[in-house]
């Protein structure tokens, strides 16, 4: 059978599967499901076009890897074929650990677990299968490999991870804010004493690079009323799981009933086959055929947050530089409380208060070098005014209250 394929890609042209065990990774079942898995979670309520997946990012990450990596053997960067093969295997895999609308729900199904410690499990239970041949690929992704450019490349302040999601959400919601210089950014990479850098020709597209970050995120991944989405999808299976505790009869798939009838722990992974399995069989398709199912359940709560949901009667959102005073949010739930006849209990799965955070650069995170034309190295701050920005460089927090539109007053 021929395995080396080539993929069409809507935002690179054609992506090439450079090996067969690669080739077998991709078609293994637990990276296949990554097809049913939205990146961009609940994004695609608000911006039509991002119906993208985990599968085409994991794919166009590990194509970018490949550029990096003739990138950097061009410069006389020593990187052995095995060396290369972990590095496409770990950023091909590198996203293997997420559920259900990826980032949204990661601490609804499983409250205690990462997806980054799920992407773990995964990767060790293929390394069993597949006898021992992810194991360098894990050195690598978990940063335990002498090179640590390597690991550089797949997770830090410049990594192909972040260079790919921009790209391609940019092209799938239409913000054009997200385009940035991914091909010259490649092309100016370098290593210095075992660090990934960047050439000084890269400065403003690396500048670019940050400030498109910050506008993507207010602009896409934490857009008011995709937070609104989210808040509501994670209140409606809050309280799917308050009434599984009371036990209560409650449509469920058969994977998603182990994780809501059980408190699933980081050891319950790794000490039993069983669950991991049941989390492979989980994405997209299992929530929203439970809001489809539950609008007609008898408790008035989850079938109404699964209507509003499934029929996008979102609920309103005010976005505040300033907390919120305590006696708004009060009046709020007592109107509420009037509204929807509800008890104080209950009118919190529909006033939802909390804060939301962006950050385009963590200072507290090893920062990008810049390599200049004598060899002298400066971190990227350093050389760019930009960068000393409080918004670019310090996070920076929004308040939020959310409630039904159609409250009194």
């Amino acid at each position: 059978m021929n395995k080396r394929k080539i993929i069409n890609d809507p935002v690179y042209g054609f992506i090439t599967i450079s090996n067969d065990f690669i080739f077998d990774l991709i078609q293994h079942r637990y990276f296949q499901r990554l097809r049913n898995i939205q990146q961009l979670g609940l994004t695609n309520l608000v911006y039509p076009g991002a119906s993208h997946t985990r599968f085409q990012h994991s794919l166009g990450a590990m194509h970018l890897m490949q550029q990096a990596i003739e990138v950097l053997k061009y410069k006389d960067i020593a990187i052995s074929k095995e060396e290369e093969e972990a590095t496409l295997t770990a950023i091909l895999l590198h996203d293997i650990g997420h559920g259900p609308f990826s980032h949204t729900l990661e601490h609804t199904l499983i409250e205690s677990v990462t997806h980054e410690e799920l992407t773990d499990v995964f990767m060790d239970a293929l390394n069993k299968e597949f006898h021992g041949k992810l194991s360098l690929a894990i050195q690598i992704y978990k940063n335990s490999y002498p090179k640590h450019f390597l690991h550089q490349l797949i997770s830090g302040q410049l990594d192909v991870d972040r260079l790919d999601y921009l790209s391609r959400d940019s092209f799938f919601t239409g913000v054009s804010e997200g385009i940035i210089g991914t091909e010259r950014i490649i092309k100016m990479l370098n290593v210095v004493n075992n660090e990934l850098v960047a050439d000084i020709k890269a400065l403003y597209s690396l500048e670019k690079f940050i400030i498109s970050r910050r506008l993507m995120y207010w602009q896409v991944y934490l857009h008011k009323t995709v937070h609104v989405i989210e808040t509501m999808v994670v209140t409606l299976l809050k309280r799917a799981k308050e009434l599984v505790k009371e036990r209560q009869d409650l449509f469920l798939s058969p994977s998603l009933r182990v994780f809501f009838e059980r408190d699933i722990q980081w050891a319950d992974f790794k000490n039993d086959s069983n669950i991991l399995s049941a989390y492979s069989e989980l994405d997209d398709r299992d929530i929203w055929y439970c809001i489809k199912m539950w609008r007609s359940h008898p408790d008035f709560i989850l079938s109404e947050l699964c209507k509003r949901t499934y029929y996008r009667n979102l609920f309103k959102i005010e976005v505040s530089e300033q907390d919120f005073d305590e006696n708004y949010i009060r009046k709020k739930k007592s109107e509420c409380i009037l509204q929807l006849h509800l008890s104080q209990t209950e009118v919190d799965y529909f006033v939802v208060h909390g804060k939301m955070e962006n950050r385009a650069y963590n200072k507290a995170l090893p920062p990008i070098r810049i390599l200049d034309k004598n060899g002298a190295l400066h971190s990227l701050e350093s050389l760019s005014d930009h960068l000393n920005h409080r918004t670019l460089s310090e996070n920076v927090s929004k308040y939020f209250l959310c409630y039904p539109k159609d409250l009194i007053g």
